[in-house]
């Protein structure tokens, strides 16, 4: 729609859209402009299609040497040559199927997630307000915005109090724009000063407000530069890039490996073009170019896993970040405790005016009635005006008798709400309630028995006392005030309402700790993981809830946002680690503590849910926004979204990110430690002149096909180990290849490559032919590697522990490259196609023993390991008990 809606009259405005400021749009209308219009979303770059992306799988060098060797043997060569030939056009063409199928399963993966984070929009539809998704937005549309809102399309604003925006990521302009509806402004009037249009992509940092939608998709604002955005690279975790590193590196060493191969070959006088065909197959085969790609599913795969237990990661980096993650910055409302408030005491001067300070905390709050006759809304403002509705007090007869004129609302920096209401006479009340200390600074008066008086500095320390009475039983405090004016105030600003305040009373609740949070703080103790609390709360509450549930222990100490005003940056960075509990903080606190515990080397989590949370989030390794009553803001500026607000889902996502990076080391190590048996097994034999190579170009094709992608890709759904959250989180820049992970490698592939050439050796005793001992080569190796796969599923734990078959995707790998080998092994006609014959029965004992091997190996290898730290562990505690 290309009309400059900036320009016209509002009232032409909605009858150009054809809509409804009041009822909106219908449901049925709105889906016909769906279809017209399409999604409101900024356009992709397009998907290359099946048959490009099976092109590129065969890009790859070694692959196009390897179909130039065929086309060689196809023509030059006899006719084993020609078969042979076919066979690894077969293998070539089944492999690329598969590893395209993987890359749909991994796209597939990550639109799932993203559909899972997709952003809605709150819309009137039939007159009622409905949450859609974003992407379902029409022109016509009347859409409803508050503060922490990402403006979901370009509208024309309708009505508005005090609506702000943040318009510098299309505007430039640094200060938010103060929005107003309106008549229609001049033609050519710049995007900045357009104030009464929202931007489709901008953030509400203010106020309320209602606006057609005038533009969606590429007809936006932002869509007109969309194209900028077009066909531009995802990028890379930094595991992805690590392992594309580590695949280069790899596969030079295999192509050198193979080359000093081929000419070893040649100057033994073998066969060029059975040569080539075995240097370029072994390549293929050991080469692992699958690792990025392996990387990337078990990572969709892993965050699939998280999303179903309420944690939402919307970055995979993310992922990698969580296993190392030493610092949890939990906020306490609704996330450590139930976010349930119910008022537990009301304290006011002399006992008196109990229900006139209820009556202020119900009237300046904006909770509603909710279904089940409790109130909806902010969680303190729900527990006062529920307990007023107990004493006769109902919220909708309270606003009926005193009618609200305006209002300063909450923020963080004040800790304070004021609304102004209208008395019998034409008079003004004003009600402000928010944090004591916050109040009673602009407090001036004290309600008596015969009216406000002013107020003394002993009563005002009475009242601090009070208040520490209070929070010492961890209870919240808000304090209630009050003023009345002759006449309703010129401005609703702050400074006007928040001034020459009468202090009423104190009104104390409680909002209990989850159940499940001592337990996960517990977890964290185990992990090494350090939780801290950070809230807006009085101290003395804050660590009365921090200390029951395990966050405060012996020697720990606590400090409120005065404190942290007068510590120094450098000092908190040297004391971050005595504290504990963080109260009465600004979001500019928050920053401050991020910073200090990254000073220390420590990776920090953090949650939030506000729209000043966003640059904390931002500043954390991993930023946790709430998805219950997180706003869009937050949600965008975080790395996860916790869909239950629970501190324990932040731990389990700690453990998942864990589980899910020692998977991946997993299914490096097994893929590894098997590429070089391989590698082992062909280069030995030939630098030892073996008559015959004891594997061929197509059976080491087959193996590559039979044992990598299946029982990698099923390391990596490997349920979480229990032992992960039984150490110390690792460092953010610790290597994957440790010298004990390399050795491990080293020694296991050497150990199946040993086993491959024993097999080849007996073969040729026990029969006396090359058919014979290729065929045992061939079905050690494979078996053995398949074996192997379950060894790998814990590097410290006995599989016997850990139950053979407690993975089922293990259990199906297994025993699809298990009927796979054995039909190559036992069916005539494939015999014939892979060279290789019958075996009797101790040919196949002897098999069956030398592919079990690396299993008793490597499980012994890992009881003598345990052994040793038990031994090791025992001799610590014994020198910390002396």
């Amino acid at each position: 729609m290309d009309h400059e809606f900036y320009r016209e009259p509002l009232r032409q405005v909605v009858e150009r859209l054809e809509t409804d400021p009041d009822r909106g749009l219908s449901a049925k209308e709105a889906a016909r402009r769906l279809e017209e219009h399409g999604e409101n979303k900024l356009e992709e770059g397009r998907q290359a299609g099946l048959i490009r992306r099976c092109l590129a799988q065969l890009k790859d060098p070694m692959i196009l040497v390897l179909l130039a060797a065929a086309a060689l043997s196809f023509f030059a060569g006899g006719r084993e040559d020609w078969l042979d030939a076919v066979i690894i056009l077969g293998i070539v063409a089944f492999n690329t199927i598969l590893s395209v199928s993987q890359e749909d399963n991994a796209r597939k993966a990550l639109e799932a997630l993203r559909e899972l984070s997709a952003p809605k929009a709150r819309v009137i539809r039939d007159g009622a307000e409905v949450r859609v998704e974003s992407a379902h937005l029409v022109p016509g549309d009347v859409i409803l915005l508050e503060a922490g809102d990402y403006v979901p399309a370009d509208g024309r604003i309708l009505w508005e109090a005090g609506l702000q925006a943040d318009e510098a990521a299309m505007t430039g302009e640094s200060l938010p724009v103060h929005k107003r509806s309106g008549g229609g402004l001049p033609p050519d009037t710049p995007l900045a000063e357009r104030k009464n249009m929202v931007i489709g992509g901008t953030v509400i940092t203010g106020g309320r407000g209602k606006a057609a939608v005038t533009a969606t998709g590429m007809d936006t604002e932002m869509g007109k530069i969309a194209g900028l955005l077009l066909n531009q690279d995802p990028g890379e975790t930094p595991l992805q890039r690590k392992m594309g590193e580590v695949s280069k590196v790899l596969s030079l060493v295999c192509v050198g490996v193979c080359a000093v191969m081929f000419g070893v070959g040649m100057l033994q006088h073998r066969d060029i073009l059975d040569m080539f065909l075995t240097a370029v197959a072994l390549a293929v085969a050991a080469i692992p170019e699958g690792l990025p790609a392996i990387v990337t599913i078990v990572l969709a795969m892993g965050v699939s896993r998280m999303a179903k237990r309420n944690a939402i990661i919307k970055r995979l980096p993310a992922v990698e970040t969580l296993g190392c993650a030493s610092v949890i910055c939990s906020d306490k409302t609704g996330t450590l405790t139930k976010n349930q408030m119910t008022v537990l005491e009301v304290w006011t001067p002399g006992g008196a005016f109990r229900q006139r300070a209820l009556a202020l905390g119900t009237l300046c709050g904006d909770v509603r009635p909710g279904p089940d006759g409790n109130y909806l809304g902010d969680p303190t403002e729900a527990a006062i005006a529920n307990l007023a509705a107990g004493e006769k007090l109902p919220k909708v007869d309270l606003d009926r008798a005193y009618p609200r004129l305006g209002e300063a609302p909450f923020d963080s920096a004040r800790k304070r709400m004021a609304t102004c209401h209208t008395l019998a006479g034409g008079r003004a009340l004003i009600a402000v309630k928010g944090a004591p200390e916050a109040v009673l600074a602009k407090c001036t008066h004290i309600l008596g028995p015969e009216g406000p008086r002013p107020l003394t500095n002993g009563e005002r320390r009475s009242i601090q006392g009070e208040n520490s009475r209070l929070a010492a039983r961890a209870l919240r405090v808000l304090a209630v005030a009050q003023r009345e004016e002759s006449g309703s105030p010129g401005l609703f600003t702050p400074e006007e309402l928040e001034r020459d305040l009468t202090f009423v009373g104190l009104i104390g609740m409680m909002d209990p700790p989850r159940p499940e949070v001592r337990q996960a703080v517990d977890r964290c103790a185990q992990a090494g993981v350090r939780p801290v609390m950070i809230t807006g709360d009085h101290k003395d509450t804050a660590v009365a809830i921090a200390r029951e549930l395990g966050i405060f222990r012996p020697g720990h100490r606590a400090v409120d946002g005065p404190g942290l005003d007068f510590l120094p940056q450098e000092t908190l960075e040297e004391e971050i680690e005595s504290f504990s509990v963080f109260a009465r903080v600004t979001p500019e606190h928050k920053m401050r503590i991020v910073k200090a515990w990254q000073k220390k080397g420590c990776v920090v989590a953090m949650t939030g849910d506000g729209v000043n949370d966003a640059p904390a989030l931002k500043t954390a390794d991993i930023g946790c926004a709430m998805g219950k009553t997180g706003t869009d803001v937050a949600k965008g500026a975080a790395d996860m979204i916790l869909t239950d607000d629970n501190f324990a889902t932040v731990v389990a996502a700690v453990e998942q990110g864990r589980g899910i990076y020692a998977n991946i080391r997993k299914a490096i190590h097994y893929l590894l430690s098997c590429n070089i048996g391989e590698i082992l097994t062909i280069f030995l034999a030939t630098l030892l002149h073996f008559p015959h190579s004891p594997l061929s170009p197509v059976q080491l094709l087959w193996l590559n096909l039979v044992t990598d992608s299946l029982p990698a890709l099923a390391l990596g759904m490997e349920p979480v180990e229990e032992a992960v959250m039984e150490k110390p989180p690792r460092g953010k820049e610790e290597p994957l290849f440790s010298k004990a992970f390399s050795i491990r490698l080293a020694w296991q592939g050497c150990l199946v490559g040993a086993l491959t050439l024993g097999a080849y050796g007996l073969g040729m005793a026990l029969t006396g032919t090359y058919a014979a001992a290729n065929t045992m080569a061939f079905a050690t190796l494979t078996f053995s590697q398949l074996f192997h796969a379950f060894d790998v599923r814990s590097e410290e734990t006995s599989l016997f522990r850990l139950g053979v078959f407690s993975n089922g995707a293990m259990n199906k790998a297994f025993l699809v490259g298990l009927a796979l080998q054995l039909a190559v092994l036992l069916v005539p006609p494939l015999q014939s196609a892979f060279s290789v014959v019958s075996l009797d029965r101790s040919c196949w004992l002897t098999v069956l023993a030398l592919a079990l091997t690396p299993l008793a190996v490597c499980e012994g290898e890992k009881a003598l390991r345990r052994g040793r730290n038990r031994r090791v562990g025992k001799r610590e505690m014994e020198a910390a008990y002396r």
